[in-house]
């Protein structure tokens, strides 16, 4: 990986730009999932998640495995 010492800037550039759009794509999903059935909200209702939800869906799960990837090799790279 030292040849890839130079570029180590541009890597973490990309790490900044896909952890806001990681942020914003768990952001922007639907508010009625998750913990809120927990403390008696109404999630006993199934839902399927079609066109732009399941886009976003898609996308969040794309971005995160990306993120995760691109971490492990910025780490890899050595710092000057």
């Amino acid at each position: 990986m030292q040849a890839l010492a130079p570029y180590r800037v541009y890597f973490e550039i990309v790490l900044t730009i896909t952890s806001v759009a990681l942020i914003a794509s768990i952001l922007m999903q639907s508010r009625g999932a998750g913990l809120g059935s927990v403390f008696g909200g109404t999630g006993t209702v199934f839902k399927t998640r079609r066109g732009i939800e399941k886009l976003l869906s898609y996308f969040t799960a794309y971005a995160a495995v990306f993120f995760a990837l691109l971490c492990f090799i910025t780490w890899m790279i050595p710092s000057k």
